[in-house]
C-alpha cells in the first residue's frame, strides 16, 4: 500500500512494527533485558544488549525457528561468572556470538585462560540505541573486550530489520584500540531447533564445497549432513567444516513452507557445521568463522590465528531472511 493510502488507516505506528524494551521478572533469567522487535513481514526477535546485542528466540509467521537450549536466557550476572560452565549457560539463540580472542575447548595458553567459546556473549554492550528511520529498524550498541595491560578490543554493531519484511542484517565493526598487535578469533554460532528443524527439513548448500569432518563418528554421516532424522536418544553431535563454496546457506521445511537463507562476508570463509540430532538437544547451528574452532593456542599453532595491527579494524556482515519455502 502507498504512503498516502496507509496514511489514512495507520493510527499507530505499533500497527505496523513493535519496538521496545523490557525486563524479564523471574526465574533464573531476572533481569535480563530485551529489545522485542516484530516486523509487518511476520519476524519476532529477541535482541539481548546484556549479551552482546545477540539474537535470542525468533519466530517467523508465528514458527519458532530457533533452537533454545535446556538453560533458557540467564542473568548476566550468571552468564559473567560461570566461565567454566558454558554447557550450563548456552541458551542456543539465532546469533550467539563467539569470540573475540578465542573460540572452541576450554583452555589455558601461558598463563591466561580462555573459557569455551570465549568472552564475548558475557560482555554488555553500552550506548545501545533502539529507533526506526526510513522504514527500517536500527539497534546500535558498543561492546568492549579488555583487560588492565592486555587487550582491548571493541565491536560496534548494528543491527538492521526492515519494518515490511522479513530480514536481519548483523553488521560488525572490530577494531584493536590497544598499543600491540592482537590475535582475534570470530564465530557466528547461529542455531535453528523445531519445529523449522524436523525431519522435512532440508540443509542447502553450494555445490562442489570441500567438506571435513571434526570427529571419526562426524565422518560417519558424511552425505547425510544436509538431512535431518527424527530425534535419537543420546546420539553423539557431528561437526563439518564446508570451504571453498559461496557464503550462502539455506535452510527449508516445505512441510510448514517456511524457509532460511543466510549470506556472510568473504572474511569468514569457513562454515561450521553443527548437527545434534540428540532427543532433547535437537539443533542445526550454522557457524561463519574466520578459524577452525581449536582454542586459541592451537589455532596459533595451526597457523590460523589471524591478527589485528593496532587502530586497525576489520569488518563482518551476516544476513538472515525468511520467507515461503
Amino acid at each position: 500500500m502507498d504512503t498516502q493510502h496507509l496514511s489514512g488507516y495507520l493510527c499507530h505506528p505499533a500497527q505496523r512494527y513493535t519496538l521496545r524494551r523490557l525486563t524479564l521478572a523471574e526465574g533464573r533469567a531476572r533481569g535480563v533485558q530485551v529489545i522485542e522487535v516484530m516486523t509487518e513481514g511476520g519476524l519476532q526477535l529477541d535482541i539481548l544488549p546484556d549479551a552482546g546485542l545477540d539474537i535470542g528466540q525468533a519466530r517467523y509467521r508465528g514458527v519458532n525457528v530457533t533452537f533454545i537450549s535446556k538453560n533458557g536466557y540467564d542473568s548476566p550476572a550468571a552468564i559473567s561468572s560461570h566461565e567454566t560452565e558454558f554447557l550450563r549457560t548456552f541458551p542456543g539463540g539465532m546469533l550467539y556470538t563467539c569470540g573475540l580472542r578465542s573460540t572452541g575447548g576450554a583452555h589455558r595458553d601461558g598463563d591466561e585462560w580462555h573459557p569455551l567459546h570465549g568472552r564475548y556473549h558475557s560482555l554488555q554492550a553500552d550506548e545501545v540505541a533502539a529507533y526506526v528511520e526510513d522504514g527500517v529498524i536500527i539497534i546500535r550498541g558498543v561492546i568492549r573486550e579488555t583487560a588492565l595491560f592486555g587487550h582491548c578490543l571493541e565491536v560496534r554493531r548494528t543491527i538492521r530489520i526492515p519494518v515490511e519484511g522479513a530480514d536481519v542484517t548483523v553488521e560488525d565493526t572490530l577494531t584493536n584500540l590497544a598499543f600491540a598487535p592482537e590475535e582475534y578469533a570470530l564465530l557466528y554460532h547461529c542455531n535453528f531447533g523445531w519445529p523449522l528443524l524436523c525431519r522435512d527439513a532440508e540443509l542447502l548448500l553450494p555445490e562442489g564445497r570441500r567438506t571435513t569432518p571434526r570427529t571419526p563418528f562426524a565422518a560417519t554421516g558424511l552425505g547425510r549432513e544436509c538431512t535431518f532424522s527424527c530425534p535419537v536418544p543420546g546420539e553423539e553431535e557431528r561437526v563439518f567444516f564446508h570451504e571453498d563454496m559461496p557464503r550462502t546457506a539455506t535452510l527449508r521445511n516445505r512441510v510448514l513452507d517456511i524457509g532460511m537463507t543466510m549470506n556472510w562476508s568473504d572474511n569468514l570463509p569457513i562454515l561450521a557445521q553443527w548437527r545434534s540430532m540428540a532427543s532433547g538437544d535437537y539443533v542445526l547451528g550454522l557457524e561463519p568463522t574466520n578459524c577452525y574452532i581449536m582454542g586459541r593456542k592451537q589455532e596459533r599453532e595451526n597457523g590460523t590465528l589471524p591478527v589485528l595491527q593496532p587502530g586497525k579494524s576489520v569488518r563482518t556482515h551476516i544476513e538472515f531472511h525468511f520467507d515461503h519455502a
